[in-house]
């Protein structure tokens, strides 16, 4: 294809169109069977490649039959326990023709092997499998709290990964260096390119290291990275982060690690575009803010997305419906499909304005990167809290704009007032809700496959693995097996667990502050400082995320709020049970407990929480923040929760001021 007046001709000199990108919808819910039905509607509507969202018992390697796994079945994706849900979820899909994005982490090479036994198990070619396991452990440490192992093992999974696919599923990214989720939790472009960047020198440097490569194998293994990054609603900067992304890169492996290949340099990428900026007020809104991040990853061809996925209207409520991610695939076909974008080369070459951006994106971020080489690298840099640090403040600077007005969000600081959305005015309050009866059937698919699987087989496979863990061998080979002896996802990660350990990396909060001075703030603190006086002490707040969900903006902007407004704060990080929670409540004498949580498993964790509370004959105020929607709410309040806190409640000064008067109540009246 070539360029000539601006259009771009095929090899006979007719007027021709870039094909298009890969239409994904990130989709998995409730169970294996209705997640298949769901993947097999979609691909029937035109989505050409699948994007599997799995459950947080999956993703955090406990099968679902286990005790903290029980309120998340089926909540945030599709569980996966054994060989038999893989059967099912793909059921009547021709795996070796598909395209499959995997989002997993922790697990990923659980899933990876699963996949494989499936395919082998059908009779086809494993060599022509085709997808990608997301499979950036370092990005979890920062922002999504799905890891499981320490970094070095972690990092030691991913490397075997790469040497199996290398030789076995050529055409398989082995992982995904996946900065969406840095922009979630805060990042600034800046610190999107110099954290991913940062990510994929250090699993070169791991690859390198394993020195089992030629360099011609070591150049096919650079091939095989690929990159999933966030378009927010700032488009042309995030168009100049692409171009960015993509020269930095090529001086990367060229310059750092001598690829010569051009083709294995290129840098290759999926989108998401950003959900962080998308409103609970308003939500109509998000249709537009979708269209205009997706602009930003396609109308230059120079930085446009190989594949991309788009978020719903809705996902600020809860779990949007298949209409929902409908309406967002279809968004996709009229962009591809209906206008001219993909007739003509790209409509920035040579822009000044862009030329410009794109240099000074790329100068400040490789001063972050030398930053992170002079700490040691990517692992270090986790290690000593630094890159969380820097993700906590940036998040922490940009809530204090929004609470400042300088950063204006049509519907929620801005233009309030508005007509009633009549989007929500489904019986079902447009959203989907997962049926809690549907964990049923996951768990009556696990204990059927226990009951008859081969226990002396199981046995087997699981002392291969924990040999090979403790011997240095490729695990992946072992993880096969085990995936054909119907091995559950829980047994494979405790196995490991044995020989790994499991981590807890920096929070991030110690030492941030918020920017943030106003009469609200002031009155905040008045409060705190009477609530003292009449106590002797100041309010205590334990902020608690129970459960597996492992998105903690929220719970670290509230722990550095409530700092800033005078409070002792008590915040320990993610995956705590409610039993933790409690206890280091009731020890530290806490006044409030705040819970964090966002899979949609609040009426559960709820009720074990004020057991808990039962149980130690504790009188603690709680309030509960996340996406939890409004129907909800009358059932938090009956359980006992104080107050509910959703997206909508971005005042963090307000946040605090009731919080502060929930404390005030329970003080004496003789005090």
């Amino acid at each position: 294809m070539e360029k000539k007046d601006h259009i771009l001709y095929d090899k006979t000199g007719n007027p021709s169109k870039e094909p298009a990108w890969i239409f994904r919808t990130y989709a998995g819910h409730t169970n294996a069977k209705e997640s298949n039905e769901l993947f097999r509607k979609n691909l029937a509507k035109g989505q050409t490649g699948l994007s599997i969202a799995f459950d947080l018992p999956t993703q955090c390697g406990y099968s679902s039959d286990h005790a903290i796994a029980r309120p998340e079945i089926g909540k945030v994706g599709v569980p996966i326990n054994t060989l038999e849900d893989f059967r099912i979820l793909f059921d009547q899909i021709p795996i070796e023709e598909m395209n499959t994005s995997m989002t997993i982490n922790g697990t990923s090479m659980w899933l990876l092997s699963l996949y494989v036994a499936l395919a082998e198990e059908r009779g086809e070619d494993v060599s022509k499998l085709q997808g990608t396991t997301q499979n950036d452990i370092i990005k979890e440490y920062l922002a999504r709290g799905t890891y499981i192992f320490p970094p070095e093992h972690s990092i030691r999974i991913i490397v075997d990964m790469y040497e199996y696919c290398l030789k076995r599923i050529p055409k398989w990214n082995p992982s995904n260096i996946c900065s969406y989720h840095l922009q979630e939790a805060g990042a600034t472009p800046v610190q999107e390119l110099a954290f991913a960047l940062a990510t994929g020198m250090a699993i070169l440097d791991a690859v390198k290291e394993r020195n089992c490569f030629t360099h011609e194998e070591f150049e096919q293994c650079v091939g095989r990275i690929s990159f999933f990054v966030n378009a927010g609603i700032r488009f042309i900067e995030e168009m100049c982060k692409m171009r960015a992304f993509s020269d930095m890169w090529e001086e990367i492996t060229k310059g750092i690690y001598e690829v010569k290949s051009e083709k294995y340099r290129r840098f290759r990428y999926g989108v998401q575009v950003n959900s962080l900026g998308l409103t609970e007020e308003q939500p109509e809104n998000n249709a537009w803010r979708i269209l205009i991040e997706a602009l930003g990853v396609t109308l230059s061809r120079d930085a446009r997305c190989r594949a991309l996925q788009l978020p719903a209207w809705n996902e600020a409520l809860s779990l949007p419906r298949p209409w929902d991610q409908q309406w967002s695939l279809r968004l996709q076909q009229v962009l591809a499909y209906e206008t001219d974008l993909l007739e003509y080369p790209d409509l920035f070459e040579g822009s000044r304005v862009v030329e410009s951006k794109v240099k000074d994106l790329i100068e400040n971020a490789n001063k972050e990167i030398q930053k992170i080489k002079e700490m040691g690298g990517a692992i270090k840099a986790i290690e000593n809290g630094y890159m969380k640090a820097q993700l906590v403040k940036s998040q922490a600077e940009r809530l204090a704009k929004i609470n400042n007005d300088e950063l204006i969000i049509v519907g929620k600081n801005k233009w309030k007032e508005g007509i009633p959305s009549p989007l929500t005015n489904d019986p079902d309050g447009g959203i989907f809700k997962v049926d809690p009866k549907s964990a049923e059937q996951t768990l009556k698919v696990l204990s059927d496959v226990k009951s008859r699987r081969d226990a002396k087989k199981v046995a087997e496979t699981l002392a291969r693995l924990e040999d090979d863990a403790k011997n240095g061998k490729n695990l992946m080979f072992a993880s096969v097996e085990c995936a054909k002896a119907l091995v559950t996802t829980g047994e494979w990660a405790d196995t490991l667990r044995k020989i790994f350990g499991e981590y807890r990396p920096s929070t991030g909060v110690e030492g941030q502050k918020l920017n943030l001075e106003s009469d609200k703030v002031s009155n905040v603190r008045a409060k705190v400082e009477k609530f003292q006086k009449a106590t002797g002490a100041r309010p205590k707040i334990v902020v608690g995320k129970p459960g597996l969900d492992g998105h903690s903006n929220g719970a670290e902007m509230i722990a550095v709020s409530a700092k800033h407004a005078g409070f002792d704060v008590i915040y320990s990080g993610i995956r705590l049970t409610p039993e933790e929670i409690v206890q280091s409540a009731v020890e530290e004498n806490a006044n409030v407990i705040g819970v964090s949580i966002l899979s949609g498993s609040h009426v559960e964790l709820a009720e074990q929480i004020f057991a808990e509370l039962k149980h130690y004959k504790a009188d603690i105020p709680v309030v509960f923040g996340g996406i939890i929607p409004q129907p909800d709410f009358e059932k938090l309040h009956s359980i006992g929760v104080k107050a509910i806190f959703t997206p909508k409640d971005y005042d963090l000064m307000d946040v605090m001021d009731r919080i502060i008067d929930i404390v005030s109540a329970k003080i004496p009246a003789s005090v």
